[in-house]
């Protein structure tokens, strides 16, 4: 097909399309690609381009224009990734004979270290979870909430959207959808078993109590009755500021997302395998989760001006 039969919106929907049957992308990736690339369109067209003829150097001009416009570098990062994709999947379907962005280094992305919980912090923060709340219900489904979060590293969209029939039976492994609807199985540690298990208890009595009224069973392990049928982000996000108060933890370190944190460094410093932690954050890239590594990184380098007889004195003991 060529060029005059393909107009750019064809170009971008179709890649969109593929993006999310080979790659699984989730919806809100594909409309920050679609973004990118409508803006590159654009740009192409003020400079008398479009994506069929647009060279190498019309790609760096226009990375050279979102720098001018101040744009932070993960987002240059990110326009120039779906740039490249654009051209990979223009040249996989015959749409042009090259890729003009292949060889374009990217601006790199600013290296942010994820703040760190210590374990006694998780503990405080456990703690104050398991006292939490006006009954004995809101103690059990909140202390669920963060042992699961702690035990398997989920994202807190994938925590309080779980169905409850991935929790039923005991399980020693918890099946999670991820991103772009990939699914991973992660091993619940016996505390969140037991979190787990007290919570089903309640949860059950509660959802039976309600189908008594003539009300629907609740589908998620965390029901809740607003318009998703579960316990929001933004909701669980205040519960836990309100347990780093109660557990003494400064309020600024502690989002969910500190949790997903602290599982992955406290497994790394402890000996775990960098792939498997990999695998359990549901991360597609280890590069992504290699960030973790600079824990242990400091932890060697203190040992090593600690322990070692050549830090002390300068000079090998006998």
């Amino acid at each position: 097909m060529t060029m005059t039969q393909t107009p750019t919106f064809h170009w971008i929907s179709s890649f969109l399309e593929a993006a999310a049957a080979e790659q699984g992308a989730a919806t809100n990736t594909q409309l920050a690609y679609g973004r990118d690339l409508k803006d590159f369109d654009v740009f192409l067209a003020h400079h008398n381009h479009d994506f069929l003829s647009a060279s190498r150097g019309e790609v760096e001009k226009y990375l050279i224009h979102c720098d001018a416009q101040g744009l932070a570098k993960s987002t240059r990062a990110r326009r120039l990734s779906a740039i490249k994709q654009l051209y990979r999947f223009a040249f996989e379907e015959g749409l042009r004979e090259d890729n003009p962005a292949i060889q374009i280094a990217g601006p790199g992305q600013d290296k942010r270290l994820p703040k760190i919980l210590s374990v006694e912090e998780v503990d405080r923060l456990l703690d104050a979870a398991r006292n939490s709340g006006r009954a004995l219900a809101d103690q059990l489904r909140n202390t669920c909430l963060m042992e699961l979060l702690y035990a398997t590293g989920m994202r807190v969209s994938e925590l309080v959207s779980l169905p409850v029939s991935a929790a039923r039976g005991d399980p020693r492994l918890l099946l999670i959808s991820g991103k772009g609807g990939k699914e991973r199985l992660v091993p619940l540690s016996e505390p969140a078993r037991d979190a787990l298990a007290a919570w089903l208890v309640a949860r059950d009595k509660a959802d039976e109590a309600a189908q008594a009224k003539g009300k629907p069973p609740a589908r998620f392990l965390f029901p809740s009755r607003g318009v998703t049928g579960y316990l929001t982000r933004h909701r669980f996000y205040l519960l836990i500021k309100e347990f780093a108060v109660a557990g003494g933890v400064a309020p600024e370190k502690v989002t969910p997302h500190t949790l997903r944190h602290a599982f992955a460094t406290h497994l790394l410093a402890n000996g775990a395998d960098l792939r498997a932690i990999q695998t359990m954050l549901g991360h597609a890239d280890v590069a992504t989760t290699e960030i973790y590594t600079h824990v242990l990184e400091e932890r060697l380098s203190d040992l090593v001006l600690e322990r070692h007889p050549l830090a002390k004195d300068g000079k090998r003991k006998a």
